[in-house]
């Protein structure tokens, strides 16, 4: 069974990424800060051995082939629209290149558990769930995984707000299809998201050691 990894993901410039990060550290820092995460998830994407990943990109034409290169990685660019129609239009992609379930993450969640990915691919192949979220704290979802792409997910949803997850099951379940919640997770939008990360690897490396 062919499956599919998309990621969301933007040119990390100063300015263009991580805004509300970056009020309280500056842009440059925000976009640094930007790009570990980045890294961190594609890391964690490669160990998906079975897993086709893409990185979908915001970024200017040009620079496609230059993020491409840099990050080692297949390359798309985002369609123009709303994040229900770039999301959709990437999943489109996928499942016509012949994924037969795809899932999508941001690139945000640098420290996202790799079993919740790999437990939302054994939900959809063992048909379990039609379509699977990973709820975040702020009321989004870090993950959505599809059997196939059904529109009415995409559309109608408040986007950027805490009625994300909440939209989007409600349509989901409106289509009687099998929806299953992963466990929460968050990803890093604020400062306060930032030092909940560096508590939570703190805590990691302190179980380590003991």
């Amino acid at each position: 069974m062919k499956k599919g990894l998309i990621v969301f993901a933007r040119e990390p410039l100063p300015g263009a990424v991580k805004t509300r990060l970056a009020a309280a550290v500056g842009d440059q820092t925000a976009a640094e800060l930007y790009e570990l995460m980045l890294r961190d998830v594609l890391k964690t994407g490669r160990q998906l051995s079975d897993v086709d990943t893409v990185v979908f990109w915001d970024c200017e034409e040009k620079s496609l082939p230059l993020l491409a290169k840099r990050y080692r990685c297949d390359s798309c660019r985002q369609i123009s629209g709303n994040l229900g129609q770039r999301m959709q239009a990437a999943f489109e992609e996928m499942f016509a290149g012949g994924c037969e379930i795809c899932c999508i993450i941001g690139s945000d969640a640098p420290d996202l558990p790799l079993t919740y990915i790999r437990d939302a691919y054994q939900l959809l192949a063992t048909l379990q769930a039609d379509v699977v979220f990973g709820p975040s704290l702020d009321g989004g979802y870090y993950l959505l995984g599809l059997r196939q792409v059904w529109p009415q997910v995409f559309v109608n949803i408040s986007w950027s707000t805490a009625d994300v997850l909440e939209q989007s099951l409600a349509a989901a379940q409106g289509l009687g299809l099998e929806t299953t919640l992963l466990p929460e997770w968050q990803d890093i939008d604020t400062i306060e998201d930032l030092h909940a990360f560096q508590e939570r690897n703190r805590l990691m490396v302190s179980e380590e050691n003991r």
